[in-house]
């Protein structure tokens, strides 16, 4: 059987719980910034030939979290409130009070 925890909280959700899952994707933004007005023109299989050959080339792995993740979490209905009303942790990070030494 299957079990799952609460991402947030770490508290066991039972069977009959109500579980939400969040999946969050974070992928670098890769703007074109010229002016593409040949695209219609360009071997975009040999584009990705020379990508790949300049990978094998450099000897470096590949990109891989730099460019893309996938996450994925489980919530319970109280993380689930909570996650919704601040989505980013910004208010998190405000009520953390450091002292001034």
């Amino acid at each position: 059987m299957i079990h799952y925890d609460c991402d947030f909280c770490k508290r066991v959700l039972e069977a009959d719980d109500l579980r939400y899952i969040v999946r969050m994707e974070v992928y670098a933004a890769l703007d074109n910034t010229e002016a593409d007005d040949d695209a219609n023109d360009r071997d975009h299989l040999q584009e990705i030939e020379d990508i790949l050959e300049q990978l094998d080339a450099s000897g470096e792995p590949p990109p891989g979290e730099e460019v893309y993740q996938l996450l994925r979490f489980d919530l319970c209905a109280e993380c689930r409130k909570k996650f919704l009303n601040d989505p980013l942790g910004r208010r998190m990070a405000q009520q953390l009070n450091f002292s001034q030494n």
